[in-house]
């Protein structure tokens, strides 16, 4: 299961792990802390090793 973790993730600005999903499972209001959708996630690790700040977790 992956978790952001809102202590690291800035949120200032548009995640750019949104792009980098294949299966469209990270989703984020405005500038707002973006959210994993664990139903639709894959767990391929993609947004994880793409977050420059590391914000996004494998729990």
């Amino acid at each position: 299961m992956l978790k952001i973790n809102p202590k690291k993730c800035p949120q200032d600005h548009r995640c750019p792990a949104i792009k980098v999903c294949p299966v469209g499972a990270i989703s984020q209001e405005g500038f707002g802390l973006p959210v994993i959708d664990n139903e639709k996630c894959i767990e391929c690790l993609k947004c994880t090793n793409f977050c420059p700040k590391k914000a996004i977790e494998n729990l």
